[in-house]
């Protein structure tokens, strides 16, 4: 029972050190949050900003790259 705690904690630890590497690797290329499809609305003291183009962008990027994983950790076993 703890031994896939600690396989899944593992896991976890390694997803957070991936994102975070990620960020700032995204903060080095200026287009992402200002792609087409970014909605940026300011209205005296308010201000919203939704991401839509540029989380389309990461989420087929990270479905690319997760299924070429997962493809080949199948075929490996």
């Amino acid at each position: 029972m703890f031994g896939e705690l600690g396989k899944i904690l593992i896991i976890v630890g390694l997803l957070f050190t991936l994102v975070g590497a990620l960020f700032l690797v995204f903060q080095r290329f200026p287009f992402l949050g200002h792609l087409p499809g970014d909605f940026s609305f300011k209205k005296g003291n308010f201000q919203f900003y939704f991401p839509c183009g540029t989380s389309i962008l990461i989420s087929i990027f990270l479905s690319i790259v997760l299924t070429l994983i997962f493809w080949i950790l199948r075929s490996k076993g």
